[in-house]
């Protein structure tokens, strides 16, 4: 029976923290002033996705990331030109970023063993990895399909680069500041 109640919980927290993930970058799409033509926002939106990813590991992270990204297709809050450019930008990117999963032995052990510079380490090295996996995916659909907005005279990947970073490296920050603090927060025998 106690597999049963695994397999029900991951499903029902996977579909809750994709519900938070879409509802924090729905709000965060709200409030950006619309400064990134092309899309894209400072966003806390992975937050939800780390926190599984920590949690569950590398599937729960995916998954997660992967429902974040299909909501935002499914309603209507994205921003696809073409079919490769949809599934790059929101399909793969967003999925990716469950990867920092990889980081989860490591932050549950140094959270057991009261390490608290230890696990807020492999924290940050998750979000770290999850946030640069994702923003690779929207530089690489930038040079592919975006181009024609870089100015004249200046490569396209690096218009991509700049662009892209823009919000990534904010998003970033704020997502290591905040699963830190919710982490810091909740019972360890949650994580």
């Amino acid at each position: 029976m106690k597999g049963k109640q695994s397999n029900t919980l991951f499903l029902v927290e996977v579909a809750i923290f994709s519900a938070l993930a879409f509802l924090f970058d729905f709000i965060s799409g709200l409030v950006s002033l619309k400064i990134w033509p092309q899309g894209g926002s400072v966003s806390i939106a992975m937050i939800p996705v780390f926190l599984m990813a920590y949690r569950w590991g590398i599937k729960g992270g995916m998954l997660t990331g992967f429902l974040l990204g299909l909501l935002q297709f499914i309603l209507g809050f994205s921003q696809i030109y073409t079919i490769v450019q949809g599934f790059i930008d929101y399909g793969l990117a967003f999925t990716v970023v469950g990867l920092a999963g990889v980081f989860a032995a490591k932050v549950k052990s140094a959270i057991a063993a009261g390490e608290k510079s230890k696990w807020m380490t492999y924290t940050v090295l998750g979000v770290f990895l999850g946030s640069l996996l994702r923003y690779a995916c929207h530089v690489i659909a930038g040079i592919l399909f975006f181009g024609e907005y870089a100015p004249e005279g200046q490569p396209v990947a690096i218009y991509s680069l700049l662009y892209n970073g823009t919000y990534m490296l904010p998003s970033f920050v704020i997502s290591a500041i905040l699963v830190i603090l919710v982490i810091s927060a909740v019972p360890k025998k949650m994580i």
